[in-house]
Parts: structure tokens; C-alpha cells; sequence
């Protein structure tokens, strides 16, 4: 119960935050171009709002219909439908006054805003918390291939990864960032097994497949050891001598160094005893267990010490420290990193042939991305990608979004013709339930995934 409010406190802070910093851009572009705005509100008030207070002529409140957020815009057709203002002649006042350049900026000024905000996060984060990678060629055996739909693509355990379509890739975080996973969106990976250097064409269905798979597993992870951190409950090894920090080097009288060699040996002897050898405190000990039918031993694993895996040659981690100006750098990049990624990921989801539609989530989905503790790095790192996905999926061409509204603006100033009112209406009014029809989809996934139909 406290990890889910943890998580829901952090999804509503994150979503809250970027939901006004969005409308205020709107409010903003409308207030340098001497535009009215009638209403300022956090939520959607439909009959009443839990909190509403007129400032100048501009109302300001806080809506109980956590979809999102509105700036109401006199003279502009939105999503209130309000139509009195065609009644009378365009006041100097009124958004349809206004000249389509300065229409243009103050339908965009939300994904101007969500893009500024993406950078300013990151260079705030490159210079409080500087960057922590793992080199991919620090890792003596490879990379842990978790995912079975990666194995019958052709990838094995143990393979180094060194290019994605072609560009080199030199960290673990280049094959899967978070909250963008590059590895999913690449059409062909170049690993080395063995020596040989191999081109791997990744399933244009991969996605599909992850999603029909229905596994449990991850994708991919690092070869870490097997090292305990306390008896989960009910475990068939209750009574046996396992303690924290005993790293299992040995089962079946064969030697294992990772974690994946011990998990799959658990897993094709379920239901059977077997010898293990462990490493306490610089001593090595043998233990005799029982498996489980599930194939597991009834042992939570401990987190892995990266000083400690450095020390043992797992791996090696760099560590960069940025001064301000170097940040300011650094946050570009990574916006523009990841920018461009989840515009693949837009791609994919709109060709259906990828099945990455069957992926999309709605609001359970997002929340999930945040972790079950409090960490403000996870929680500005996940901001700032949000940032940027709200800005992408604002700036589509659906009537009722900012991109329809700057899509017909754009027409205008390329025609000379503006659109009449009646058929920004009518675009409004199908831009309406197209939204809603793509809401009720993606909450519709999470609940299908929640109750497991």
C-alpha cells in the first residue's frame, strides 16, 4: 500500500507540474500578443471545480477531472465548444483578431514550453547529479539475453553488442535507457560472439511478439552473480544455513559465475536437490538445497554494489562530473537523444505491422514508470521524458490538439485561405472523439493487462 501511493504521489506531482508548465505557455504566448484568457485550470471542471478564483479577467482553478489541463482562449474554437463569440463582430481582443503567426505561437506555446522544460531538467540533472554509465566492453561475458523472444530472434547470452544499426553504441544505457529502450526500435544489431562479428535483423513484429509472449522476464541485464539477500517467505529452504551476502560460485558440482547460469540450472531441475557451494566472508562453504516446482530456490536476491561487482571484474562503471556551462551542452544532447527516440516509438505505433499499437498504455501505464521509492533523479528523469512525450503528442495533426489547431493555421498562411468556423467546429467536434476513442483504448489495455484478459 505504500509503494502505491508513493508511486501515485509522484505520478500526480510529475503530471500536475507539467500540465500547468504546458497551459502556461499557452497563457503566456496569448499575454505577449495582448490576447484574453478567460480561464486558467489544472484538471477539467465539467458542472463545477474544487477551486476557482478570478485574477484580472482571467479565472484561474483546479478542475476534479484529472484528464489533463485548459487554457480558454477568447475567440478561439477549443474544447468547451463555446460558440457565443461568433454571434458578434472579431474583437482586437480575441484569438480569431489575431494574425496567423501569432496564432501559430500561442497554439505551440505549450510544446514550447514542454521542450524547455525537457532541456532545463536535464542540464539540472547533469550538473546535480553528473552521469553514471557501464561501458559495454567492461563486461568480460557479455550481456544476460533475458528475453526468450530475443533468443528465437537469434541473440544468445554471453554476446557483446557493439552497433545498432550500424552506429556504435559504447554504454548499457544505449541499449536500454529508460525510460526509452533503443534495442526495441532498431532494425538490425551487430554483436560479437565468440570472436566472430554477427549482423542480427531485429523482427519487424518484435514488439508484438514481447506483448503476445506475455513474459515476465526482462529483456536484457547485466551477467551479475547470485548473491543472497534474506529467505523469501515460504521457502523450501527455510531450515538451511543461507545467509546475506552468500554468493553462489558452484551448483551440481559444476562452477557458475553468474546469475543467469544459476537461474536457468534451477529452472530445467524443478522439484529436485541439489549441491550448491557458496562464498561467506572469503570462505567456501557447500550447501545442500531443494528446488521448488517453480524452479527457484525461496531466496530474495541482494541489490548489486557496484563498488563491490567493480572490485570482483564484473563490470566497471565511469563516472562524469559536469561543470554548469558543460551541462548546458549536455542537456541539449540528451533532449535531442531523446526526442528522436520516442518519435521512433511514435513510428512504430502507427505501423501496425510492428503490433507496437498493442503496447499502449493509458494513465496506469505512465504511473508505472516510477519507481516504488522515492528518488528525485528517477522522478526528473521521468518528468522530463513525460515533457517531451506530452510535446510530441500535442504537436499530431488531430483536430482539438495543438497540432490540428496549428496544422489548419499552418494552411492558412500557406493559402492565404482561412478555414471558416463552422468547419473548425465540426473539425473540433471529430477531433473530440478521436482523443477519447484513443483514451478509452489506452486505459482499456491497462485494464485488460491489470486483470490479465
Amino acid at each position: 500500500m505504500k509503494e502505491a501511493i508513493i508511486v501515485a504521489a509522484q505520478f500526480l506531482l510529475s503530471i500536475s507540474l507539467l500540465v500547468v508548465l504546458h497551459e502556461a505557455g499557452h497563457f503566456l504566448m496569448a499575454k505577449l500578443f495582448k490576447t484574453k484568457v478567460e480561464k486558467f485550470y489544472l484538471f477539467f471542471n465539467p458542472k463545477f471545480s474544487l477551486f476557482k478564483k478570478k485574477i484580472g479577467e482571467t479565472e484561474y482553478g483546479i478542475g476534479w477531472l484529472p484528464l489533463g489541463g485548459y487554457v480558454k482562449i477568447a475567440g478561439m474554437i477549443d474544447e468547451s465548444m463555446d460558440k457565443e463569440f461568433l454571434n458578434s463582430e472579431p474583437k482586437p481582443w480575441e484569438f480569431r483578431s489575431k494574425p496567423a503567426w501569432q496564432r501559430l505561437l500561442i497554439m505551440l506555446g505549450g510544446v514550447i514550453v514542454n521542450i524547455l522544460l525537457a532541456i532545463f531538467i536535464y542540464i539540472m540533472i547533469a550538473f546535480t547529479w553528473g552521469e553514471k554509465r557501464i561501458p559495454l566492453n567492461s563486461l568480460p561475458d557479455g550481456i544476460w539475453m533475458q528475453s526468450p523472444v530475443l533468443k528465437e530472434a537469434g541473440f544468445r547470452t554471453g554476446d557483446h553488442i557493439i552497433a545498432l544499426d550500424g552506429k556504435p553504441v559504447q554504454y548499457m544505457s544505449d541499449l536500454v535507457g529508460s525510460p526509452n529502450v533503443p534495442l526495441l526500435t532498431a532494425k538490425q544489431v551487430t554483436v560479437v560472439r565468440g570472436g566472430d562479428t554477427l549482423q542480427i535483423d531485429m523482427p519487424k513484429d518484435l514488439i508484438n511478439q514481447l506483448i503476445e509472449s506475455k513474459q515476465k522476464k526482462g529483456l536484457i541485464d547485466l551477467r551479475l552473480p547470485f548473491v543472497i539477500d534474506k529467505m523469501a517467505k515460504q521457502s523450501p529452504n527455510a531450515g538451511v544455513d543461507l545467509r546475506k551476502g552468500d554468493r553462489v560460485v558452484a551448483i551440481a558440482g559444476q562452477p557458475v559465475k553468474y546469475m543467469d547460469q544459476v537461474i536457468d540450472y534451477l529452472e530445467a531441475h524443478p522439484g529436485t536437490d541439489v549441491e550448491i557451494q557458496i562464498v561467506r566472508d572469503g570462505d567456501t562453504l557447500t550447501r545442500n538445497v531443494h528446488i521448488s516446482e517453480e524452479g527457484k530456490l525461496g531466496v530474495m536476491l541482494a541489490a548489486p554494489d557496484m563498488e563491490t561487482l567493480q572490485k570482483q571484474g564484473f563490470l566497471r562503471v565511469e563516472y562524469h562530473r559536469y561543470g554548469f556551462f558543460q551541462s548546458i551542452g549536455k542537456g541539449f544532447q540528451r533532449m535531442w537523444k531523446t526526442l528522436t527516440g520516442y518519435i521512433d516509438q511514435i513510428k512504430m505505433i502507427f505501423n501496425p505491422s510492428t503490433g507496437a499499437y498493442k503496447g499502449v498504455g493509458g494513465f496506469m501505464t505512465i504511473a508505472k514508470i516510477f519507481p516504488k521509492t522515492w528518488n528525485w533523479l528517477a522522478f526528473w528523469e521521468i518528468t522530463a521524458f513525460l515533457s517531451i512525450m506530452l510535446a510530441v503528442l500535442n504537436v499530431l495533426p488531430i483536430p482539438a490538439l495543438d497540432g490540428g489547431h496549428a496544422m489548419f493555421t499552418v494552411y492558412e498562411m500557406i493559402t492565404g485561405h482561412k478555414p471558416s468556423d463552422k468547419f473548425l467546429e465540426k473539425a473540433q467536434l471529430v477531433g473530440f472523439f478521436i482523443l477519447l476513442a484513443l483514451l478509452l483504448y489506452a486505459n482499456g489495455n491497462d485494464l485488460i493487462r491489470l486483470f490479465g484478459k
